[in-house]
């Protein structure tokens, strides 16, 4: 399964976009694995507009909160191998990802986390996922910038080509 976090509209450094940057990579990712998408959604949706979507995450962050989640995985143990995207929303990953982590159990399965940001990388996001999911097996991640997704898509699509080729799954 490739869960994913992503969010349309006006995202950093490349406008208002119909896909969000974590999607397109999560898309291109089911298209080389053939594995099954899940986008990880909140019940209240968050702001169209960058600076105020912003703003709801950084309170969210400040709050430690954990955003109820619009659907869940009903057959989440079916699957042994979990592709985890998130864009870093404030060198983090969004609140809503924690509250799809612990929502399930992963022991016994492979985590492979993938994500999009404007410059911070990973932002330490994999120890806290590896923290939350202990019982877990974690292959290397995939770090993309979101502009490039957007500017830059066959230079995405060959970054996802090589990462899935070089983990093997």
């Amino acid at each position: 399964m490739i869960a994913y976090f992503s969010r349309a509209e006006e995202n950093y450094g490349v406008g208002v976009v119909e896909k969000g940057n974590t999607q397109i990579v999560a898309e291109m990712i089911a298209e080389e694995t053939g594995g099954d998408l899940f986008h990880i959604q909140t019940v209240i949706t968050y702001p169209d507009d960058y600076d105020e979507c912003t703003e709801v995450a950084k309170q969210e962050k400040a709050d430690n909160a954990r955003p109820e989640l619009d659907f869940k995985v009903d057959n989440f143990k079916d699957y042994d191998v979990i592709y985890l995207g998130y864009p870093i929303w404030w060198s983090d990953m969004p609140m809503a990802v924690y509250t799809f982590l612990e929502s399930y159990d992963f022991s016994d399965m492979t985590v492979i986390p993938f994500n999009t940001h404007a410059g911070s990388g990973q932002a330490g996001t994999v120890d806290n996922i590896k923290e939350i999911c202990s019982q877990a097996t974690f292959l290397d991640g995939l770090v993309i910038s979101g502009a490039d997704t957007q500017n830059e898509p066959d230079n995405t699509i060959e970054q996802v080509v090589k990462w899935v080729a070089k983990i093997q799954y």
